[in-house]
């Protein structure tokens, strides 16, 4: 017997999915258009404006971006004077890569309009359901490993 179809108004992976999909693209849009940067390169930014002298695998570790994506952002913000990288210390195979000033500017203005977009994201909800909404979505991340291993029945 055939399944039913998903209802798209209440499957939780496609509200979460259409809703990312949707930020993304839209701020993706606003820093190239105001910035000059999309959204990779806000991501990498903002990366190392939180933990900043890191690896590029380390960008990919955290935020979870394809390892391609992130080396053409790196190459633009560097090109463009962005960021800067140098052979580790520790390890001469490595590259750390660390914000330069004109990076940290660059950050600082596009991560006040991001802070615009979150505040009218979250504009309808009282700052106690900002909490509930915050726990929640850190309750999900913890439940990807168990989701990520589902396996088909046969």
């Amino acid at each position: 017997m055939a399944q039913p179809p998903l209802n798209l108004e209440r499957y939780v992976p496609a509200l979460l999915t259409f809703l990312t999909n949707n930020m993304s693209s839209g701020a993706s849009a606003c820093y190239r258009k105001h910035f000059g940067i999309g959204i990779v390169e806000w991501r990498v930014l903002a990366m190392l404006a939180v933990e900043d002298h890191i690896s590029a695998n380390r960008i990919v570790q955290v935020i979870g971006l394809d390892k391609g994506a992130v080396s053409r952002s790196l190459q633009m913000l560097e090109r463009e004077g962005f960021v800067s990288t140098e052979v580790d210390s520790k390890d001469a195979r490595r590259h750390t890569v660390t914000l330069t000033p004109s990076g940290r500017e660059l950050h600082d203005r596009v991560l006040e309009t991001a802070l615009e977009r979150e505040r009218l994201l979250l504009a309808n909800f009282s700052e106690s359901e900002v909490e509930v909404l915050i726990d929640f979505l850190h309750r999900m991340s913890g439940q990807l490993p168990e989701v990520n291993a589902v396996v088909p029945k046969e």
